[in-house]
């Protein structure tokens, strides 16, 4: 069956965080399948593409289900770049749901941020979480949340076992901790 979507100019207003630019939005602009009565689905969901009244950007609701999701965690604007993109895909691989995704670049976060701060690259990968606790770059009482991150990074690396949503939120709030001690703390000090 195809499809068609139809204009709705006054659809009720849908609060939601925009996945595109992340503002906090409640449009009441958007579309819904043509022929439907409602956006009501035959199992009882509701369809429905509302445009963002920041970026004109459209989202996607099935139910409560929102494409693109919004990023977990927060924006950071002191990383250097190999950090940033790393730490932002893992923020984006958790907003569809991609928990293993977000682990395993949690994990190579550890790298990322030893290479960064003068760590030889090519070294096994216990050598750049020593590294980072020898050089003072975990905070204090810090450790145990840097080996929390490389044990789930290793269970999604080296088993069959898919990370569920509660731990790979664990480890990208644990990352976003030492990111912000690391990086953002110091550059929000030097550029007021």
């Amino acid at each position: 069956m195809d499809i068609q979507w139809r204009n709705l100019d006054n659809v009720p207003p849908h609060r939601f965080v925009c996945g595109y630019c992340g503002a906090h939005t409640g449009p009441n602009r958007g579309y819904y399948p043509e022929g439907h009565r409602s956006d009501q689905c035959t199992d009882g969901t509701y369809r429905t593409i509302y445009i963002c009244t920041y970026c004109e950007s459209p989202t996607y609701f099935l139910g409560e289900q929102q494409t693109p999701g919004v990023a977990t965690g927060n924006p950071l604007k002191h990383l250097p770049a190999i950090v940033a993109e790393a730490y932002d895909e893992a923020r984006k691989c958790m907003s569809v749901g991609a928990y293993t995704a977000a682990s395993l670049l949690c994990r190579k976060l550890l790298m990322n941020v030893a290479v960064a701060e003068g760590a030889k690259p090519g070294e096994h990968f216990i050598v750049y979480v020593n590294y980072l606790d020898s050089s003072g770059y975990i905070p204090p009482k810090g450790k145990p949340w840097v080996d929390r991150i490389r044990d789930l990074g290793n269970i999604a690396t080296h088993e069959i076992k898919i990370t569920n949503q509660p731990d790979a939120e664990q480890a990208l709030t644990f990352i976003e901790m030492l990111l912000s001690f690391v990086y953002e703390m110091p550059g929000r000090l030097a550029n007021p």
